[in-house]
């Protein structure tokens, strides 16, 4: 959750520092901090609040050497005080940590009986007084990192430098995201790309029990086992332009109208154009696999977990397997009922969400076969799956997911078509005319992006009521879900998003004349049942703001505000219904002036439980 930058080399390390930690911001502004060297020890500088305020305490100050490691934080012990922030020190040990350390509590007592004294609440003070206590036994710098890290229970990931050495930078990961870039006479280490972009994109992704030693020369990665790993650094196709906004206020405004592209890339990579048909040739499953799957669970949580649950109709209706989707961090926690034939379909935007990547070690254990869908290569859960799919999202930076929730969709739909043919449930024929209506999805989507005047001014009107419901059914229930959770994220609204013919059971009680809903209605098999639940609501003088069809007479005229919608294949229906939900919650979070890109308490990978 928090955010990490490491530097080693002839540049300023400063400037590195504070331009990594901007672009990793969206993990985690509770406070920042960075330890450099100057004149021949480490100067630490620490500040409570977003990184304006750690500019602010580095105004003036310049750094004489060549390292130098940074930290954003997102607080999970501890408040967010001067004391709790990041680096933390002990003798000559100086580190930034992500992650969370399950033990701290039995380490920290058996540190402080040696003498040891804490002045944090944070769980990582206790690493950074194992490593002193390690090498008082006389160990080597490395050596002691690694016996200290035999003792730590939880996911971390850190960054290390000593107060005598200013020719090593040291970079530690187990359960939480690290990566090494490779530069000319210089390394870096970040918690994610976007980080050192503007320096290199050559980059090594490190393993979970790796520890990479850095000088500026060379950097050698050895396991916890004391073993040398060959790594060789791999390049990033994202460039230092994909990070900027692009002339957009925010970057999750630049990233709903990066949909359009996106979609298409998606769907280009997955599609075969000449016999429009599904295109899986890289995957790696083989087809009497797939052939024999008798159940599906998908596992995710957040956004990706409403994107799962728009694909449970999908292989349901298309592959005619049972299908349930499951909150990650609850599947992890049951006994869960997998076997060789089932297939478990892990989503994570980031590829690094704890909870997923828990039910993906499940289900392995299980004998499952797991496919894990992710928007970021050789990130740590489809490295642990069976195989893996990727999104063409591309870089998303805003913490409010918009671009990979309509990707992870799009690949859904796909693989369930290829699915549905392997087993014969569909014709050939039928999934090509599937195939078909899909490649007119950027068109659509760029065709509800043009409601974007609109909707903000409706969001003009709605912005100042305390509470909104979202309905939906079917395939736009869990639109609705996610609908809600965006206003949630970036307005601090309360919103809940129900399935509409579920009003009647409790919810309706809450219908009044203060109450806004936002009714999703699409043409379809129940479009007259919907429609008598939205009745419901306007005969309890709901605030009906209806989303449909721009013919749809009977919604507008029963709906106090209207937004038309264009016509779309019914199972294409979420990926256009989308748009608005976000535009919605969007434009109310600027009315309101809240944070848009880094919502408070909020963190774009979510790497601890």
């Amino acid at each position: 959750m928090c955010g990490i930058v490491g530097y080693i080399g002839p540049r300023e390390p400063e400037g590195v520092l504070l331009e990594g930690l901007k672009r990793l911001e969206y993990r985690g502004y509770d406070s920042a901090g960075v330890a450099i060297f100057n004149k021949g020890k480490v100067e630490i500088v620490r500040a409570v609040g977003k990184l304006t305020q750690l500019e602010k305490a580095l105004k003036g100050k310049r750094f004489s050497g060549p390292i130098g490691i940074g930290h954003t934080r997102w607080a999970t012990h501890g408040k967010s005080t001067l004391e709790n922030a990041h680096p933390h020190t002990a003798g000559k040990v100086k580190i930034v940590h992500n992650g969370i350390i399950e033990n701290y509590i039995e380490l920290k007592d058996d540190l402080i009986s040696k003498g040891h004294k804490f002045l944090s609440e944070t769980d990582t003070e206790v690493i950074v007084h194992l490593i002193d206590e390690e090498l008082k036994r006389g160990d080597n710098r490395g050596e002691a990192i690694r016996r200290a890290m035999l003792r730590l229970k939880g996911a971390y990931a850190l960054g290390v430098i000593f107060d005598d050495d200013e020719k090593h930078l040291y970079a530690i990961r187990n359960g939480a995201p690290l990566i090494v870039g490779v530069g000319e006479h210089e390394h870096f280490i970040a918690s994610d790309i976007p980080a050192i972009l503007n320096y290199t994109n050559k980059v090594i992704p490190l393993r979970d029990e790796e520890i990479a030693i850095c000088t500026q020369e060379e950097c050698s990665i050895m396991d916890f086992k004391n073993g040398n790993v060959p790594r060789t650094p791999q390049k990033i196709e994202w460039d230092a332009e994909m990070v900027e906004k692009g002339g957009y206020p925010h970057y999750m405004l630049k990233e709903i109208h990066e949909q359009p592209r996106v979609i298409m890339e998606t769907i280009d990579k997955y599609i075969d154009k000449d016999r429009m048909v599904p295109s899986f040739d890289d995957l790696k499953i083989p087809v009497s696999t797939l052939k024999d799957i008798e159940r599906i669970e998908i596992v995710a949580c957040g956004t990706s977990y409403y994107a799962g649950l728009v694909a449970e109709y999908y292989f349901e209706e298309f592959a005619r397997i049972p299908t349930e989707v499951q909150l990650a961090s609850e599947y992890r926690y049951r006994h869960p009922v997998a076997n060789k034939r089932t297939l478990i379909i892990a989503v994570s935007q980031s590829g690094e969400t704890a909870d997923t990547l828990g039910a993906v070690r499940m289900g392995r254990e299980l004998g499952a076969t797991v496919l894990a869908l992710s928007n970021v290569r050789e990130s740590t859960i489809p490295r642990e799956s069976s195989a893996a799919i990727y999104t063409e999202a591309g870089l998303e930076i805003g913490v409010a997911s918009t671009k990979a929730f309509t990707t992870q969709i799009s690949t859904l739909f796909i693989l369930a078509l290829h699915i549905a043919l392997i087993k014969k449930t569909m014709t050939k024929e039928a999934v090509s005319e599937a195939i078909h209506e899909l490649t007119a999805l950027p068109w659509l989507v760029e065709q509800s992006l043009k409601r974007e005047t609109l909707i903000k001014q409706l969001a003009e009107k709605f912005y100042n009521y305390r509470a909104f419901f979202y309905i939906g059914r079917q395939l736009l229930y869990p639109v609705a879900l996610e609908g809600a959770l965006k206003l949630k994220e970036i307005s601090y609204i309360s919103a809940e998003g129900y399935a509409a013919g579920e009003m009647k059971h409790g919810p309706i009680a809450l219908v009044d004349q203060e109450l806004p809903v936002v009714c999703l209605v699409t043409p379809g098999p129940i479009y007259d049942k919907v429609m008598s639940n939205v009745e419901e609501i306007q005969a309890r003088d709901g605030i009906i703001l209806g989303i449909g069809e721009a013919g749809d007479s009977r919604l507008k005229k029963i709906s106090r505000e209207f937004i038309p919608m264009p016509k779309a294949p019914y199972h294409l229906t979420p990926l256009v219904y989308t748009i608005p939900m976000q535009l919605l919650a969007y434009f109310i979070a600027v009315k309101k002036g809240t944070d848009i890109d880094q919502p408070k308490n909020l963190a774009k990978s979510v790497t601890v439980e």
